[in-house]
């Protein structure tokens, strides 16, 4: 057992050095092998998939184990039905260790033809009226390679199989995917590894806020609190959004009237597409403006395309439309918002601007790379594209009106719920929201991220589940943690989401 053990070192140890370096885990290679990963073991070996088994497993697949010996293709699809999946009453189930798992490609010619893939991993007994218990951790080495564009597991090496450790215990929910941060001082240990100073998290489930979390703390000396406020950056948009739909609902305003009627901006006065901007181009990012005009060569506003034929990203759009309401209405916006959507949710932590209203002391102050905080700006005038302040619990019971039909007609639902626009494959967008069709799990879902220097945050609903996630950080860091929240929430549903995003 020893010279075996020795000679997987001395191996993995030569194959390291022969792969360059480990790929970042954000890196689209790194995600699809995680995806595979979840093939063979959430789908294969937990749930006794075999179609998921075929899709990645090799042909001249050879499985090394340092207790049951080795197997060929054949050997492993007999042995895993005799012994994984014969007997529904002594369930083997397995976990990934998530932190531990690393990819390193293998190069030919500067080309990747294939990884070793490594990590920990737990193993569990599911039994008839008992809890599931832990039996055994261990190691394994795969060695990946690219069969005709797909990625198919060659080799398997599984080995240094001990009892668990005590912190692995057995809290699975009903499809045997480990519950994210079994124990608050792993949070606290990433916050400090990665330099992120708090970390707010509201989980919806069942079209319900079930979760509201929060680890670190506001600015030195103030510890972070579900009364925090965050400033949310670009999530200001699905709330104006969300609010302009509703003054359609009530026949205020109207999704395909050209915006020109109630406003014109004197750098475009005199465009051919003045009078084709609609609130539909707006909300779905098809406006033809470009993201900001103080970024353009003059500093004008200015139609990039024809409205409605491209999707473009515009933060102008957003404001434009939002000085466009209020001429028609003769109202701030922000007061329209209130009256509309922040009281009847009782969204009270939640705000355009600084008013008086506003407490400073709950200001979850953002934080640079290195974890030190960033002199902030007061605004004091509303923007509809950035810069709404809010607390993760108040978003969430905005995500949660959003699931259960937004007090929207049947018709006007539709409207939010059907792809407006194209960004690129697997991502389109609906009024206010980006959205992601043909998940796993047959689901669909909305979501919306905000950034600014100092801090990063992301809003995501998955329809057809009635499930979601607020994710509020303070830190220019705070995107390291989306991934691996995300996929541990949602399994192969959000490390899918996670993979469209990052490519």
């Amino acid at each position: 057992m020893k010279m075996y053990k020795s000679i997987l070192a001395i191996i993995l140890s030569f194959t390291l050095q022969l792969s360059f370096s480990q790929v970042s885990k954000d890196s689209s290679i790194f995600l699809n092998l995680k995806k595979a990963d979840s093939l063979i073991f959430n789908e294969g070996f937990n749930k006794c998939n075999y179609d998921a088994l075929r899709e990645v497993l090799h042909k001249d697949l050879e499985f090394f184990h340092d207790q049951n010996g080795t197997q060929n293709l054949e050997q492993f699809y007999n042995s895993f039905s005799k012994s994984i999946c014969s007997n529904v009453n002594f369930k083997p189930i397995r976990r990934l260790i998530n932190e531990t798992l690393q990819i390193y490609p293998l190069k030919n010619e500067g080309k990747i033809y294939g990884a070793i893939q490594t990590g920990e991993h737990i193993f569990y007994i599911k039994e008839p009226n008992k809890e599931i218990y832990a039996t055994e951790q261990g190691k394994f080495i795969h060695t990946w390679v690219l069969d005709n564009g797909k990625w198919k597991v060659k080799r398997i090496l599984s080995y240094e199989h001990s009892p668990p450790a005590k912190e692995y215990g057995a809290k699975f929910n009903a499809d045997y995917t480990y519950e994210l941060f079994d124990n608050d001082k792993q949070i606290e240990k990433l916050l400090a590894k990665h330099k992120i100073p708090s970390i707010s998290i509201g989980y919806i489930k069942n079209g319900k806020l079930q979760q509201v979390r929060n680890f670190g703390y506001q600015e030195k000396g103030k510890p972070i609190s579900s009364q925090s406020i965050y400033k949310v950056a670009s999530l200001t948009k699905p709330i104006v959004a969300m609010v302009v739909l509703k003054l359609i609902e009530d026949g205020s305003w109207k999704l395909d009237e050209p915006v020109s009627k109630y406003f014109i901006d004197d750098d475009i006065a005199k465009s051919q597409f003045l009078n084709k901007l609609t609130t539909r181009h707006i909300l779905s990012h098809q406006s033809g403006f470009p993201n900001w005009r103080y970024l353009t060569k003059d500093k004008k506003l200015f139609f990039q395309y024809e409205p409605g034929t491209k999707w473009k990203y515009s933060g102008e759009g957003f404001e434009y439309l939002r000085k466009a309401i209020e001429k028609k209405m003769g109202r701030p916006f922000d007061e329209i918002a209130q009256e509309k959507l922040f009281n009847p949710l009782g969204m009270n932590k939640t705000f355009f601007n600084w008013t008086a209203n506003f407490d400073e002391n709950l200001y979850a102050v953002e934080h640079d790379e290195n974890g030190n905080s960033i002199n902030y700006e007061k605004y004091t005038n509303t923007n509809a594209a950035a810069n709404l302040m809010t607390t993760a619990e108040d978003y969430s019971k905005f995500l949660v009106h959003i699931l259960n039909g937004a007090g929207l007609s049947e018709n006007l639902y539709n409207e939010f719920l059907t792809p407006q626009s194209h960004e690129k494959p697997g991502i389109d967008w609906s009024l206010g929201m980006q959205m992601l069709m043909d998940l796993p799990n047959n689901e669909t879902a909305f979501m919306h991220t905000g950034g600014d220097y100092g801090t990063k945050t992301i809003a995501l609903i998955l329809k057809n589940s009635k499930q979601g996630l607020v994710l509020f950080s303070n830190s220019e860091n705070g995107m390291v943690l989306w991934q691996k929240i995300i996929s541990e929430y949602f399994g192969e549903t959000g490390q899918e989401i996670v993979r469209r995003n990052l490519e």
